[in-house]
């Protein structure tokens, strides 16, 4: 694992190119254990799935997710339940993947991790 987690999302406003494929599988190396998937419309995101022994770890956890969240300005897609949560991270302003996905991935890892 790098020290991605110790970087700031940086605002992005559609102003630089979402990631090729070589820097996506670059920084893929970078998280742990972090899908790449590609949507129907072609465009590249992150994806990582936890699994909780029950709702309300579930809940802490999706809780302290949108605590850095928000605190990095980088909001994920969520979907959680019952000792389950699914986390997809893109950066939607360029219809891909950017450092900031990472940087966020490597932050919702050290919350695990801690």
């Amino acid at each position: 694992m790098t020290e991605l987690f110790k970087k700031k999302c940086l605002p992005c406003e559609g102003n630089i190119s979402a990631f090729d494929l070589s820097e996506i599988h670059n920084y893929q190396k970078k998280v742990d254990g972090w899908d790449i998937i590609k949507n129907k419309q072609n465009i590249y995101y992150l994806e990582k799935k936890f699994v909780f022994s029950n709702f309300l770890q579930s809940q802490k956890f999706i809780n302290e997710v949108g605590k850095i969240s928000e605190a990095e300005g980088h909001h994920p897609d969520i979907s959680f339940g019952w000792g389950y949560a699914k986390i997809n991270i893109s950066t939607h302003a360029i219809k891909g993947l950017s450092e900031n996905d990472f940087i966020l991935a490597a932050k919702i890892d050290k919350i695990i991790n801690v």
